[in-house]
C-alpha cells in the first residue's frame, strides 16, 4: 500500500487535504478515489485512509484506523558529517533514514568542498529534509529524521559542549593516535544509549578540529585499517551503533 507523510493531525474518521507534496505524489502515482493508502506524520504509528478525492492540483481522504506499528531502532543515533562533495549528501542522507537515523547535521569543515550559505544553504536543507521524507515513505518508517541547518564545525562544536541536552556517547572519527575501535567505545558505554557520531568530510577533520571535538567530550575512534569514503564513514558508523 503507497505510504505517504503528512505532517498534520491525524484523526480516525476525520476528512483530509492532503499537503501539497503528497498530493502531487498521488497524482503522480495515479492513484483513485477509492483507492486505500497509508499516512503517518511522524508522531508515531500509521494511519489507513482512502481517497475521495481527486482535484487538478489537491486531494482528499478520509483517515481510518490508527495502527501503533513502529520500526524504529531501540537507540537513537545522530549523525554529524563534513559534507560530501557532488550528489554523495543526497544519498547519505537518505540511506541513513532508510537504516534508521534520528538527525542529520551537515557541517562546514576545513576540508570541506561543498561549501553552502544563505538562500542556497536552506534550499538544501530543505532538499535533503525531502530526501529523508522519501527515504521513510519507501522504507516504512514512521518517524522522519530532521536535517538540520548547515553549520561550521567550530561553531556547532562550541554550542554542542554547552549543550545539556547531548546524547548519552560522543564519538568523533578520528586520524590521530589514541583512537580505540568504535565497537569497543559503544561497548563500553550503557546499552541502548544515544550516539552522536561526528565524522569528516573527505581528507577528515583537521587536526584542529579534532582537538576541539575531544576538548567537547568526544571520544576518538577508529572503524579500522581500511580508507573510507566520507559517506560510508558514516554509514558504517551507524550500522555499529544501531547494532550496538
Amino acid at each position: 500500500m503507497p505510504r505517504f507523510f503528512c505532517p498534520a493531525p491525524l484523526i480516525e474518521g476525520q476528512p483530509l487535504a492532503l499537503p501539497d507534496a503528497a498530493a502531487r505524489h498521488v497524482q503522480v502515482l495515479r492513484l483513485q478515489p477509492g483507492e486505500s493508502i497509508t499516512l503517518f506524520n511522524g508522531d508515531g504509528g500509521e494511519w489507513d485512509a482512502t481517497i475521495t478525492r481527486m482535484g487538478r492540483s489537491d486531494v482528499e481522504v478520509r483517515v481510518a484506523q490508527h495502527h501503533t506499528t513502529e520500526r524504529e531502532p531501540q537507540r537513537q543515533v545522530h549523525l554529524a558529517v563534513g559534507m560530501p562533495a557532488n550528489e554523495r549528501m543526497d544519498w547519505l542522507v537518505e540511506k541513513a533514514s532508510e537504516l534508521g537515523v534520528s538527525s542529520l547535521q551537515p557541517l562546514h569543515t576545513a576540508h570541506s568542498v561543498l561549501r553552502l550559505s544563505g538562500e542556497r544553504a536552506a534550499k538544501k536543507q530543505a532538499h535533503w529534509q525531502s530526501v529523508a521524507v522519501a527515504a521513510c515513505e519507501q522504507c516504512g518508517g514512521n518517524r522522519v529524521p530532521s536535517v538540520h541547518a548547515v553549520a561550521d564545525v567550530a561553531a556547532w562544536l562550541k554550542g554542542h559542549a554547552s549543550s545539556n541536552a547531548a546524547p548519552v556517547l560522543r564519538c568523533v572519527l578520528s586520524l590521530a593516535e589514541g583512537t580505540q575501535p568504535l565497537a569497543q567505545a559503544l561497548s563500553l558505554g550503557p546499552a541502548n544509549a544515544d550516539v552522536l557520531f561526528l565524522s569528516g568530510p573527505e581528507g577528515g577533520l583537521n587536526p584542529q578540529e579534532d582537538a576541539l571535538a575531544r576538548a567537547a567530550g568526544f571520544v576518538p575512534v577508529t572503524l579500522g585499517p581500511r580508507v573510507l569514503r566520507s559517506e560510508t564513514a558514516a554509514l558504517a558508523a551507524l550500522v555499529l551503533a544501531l547494532g550496538g
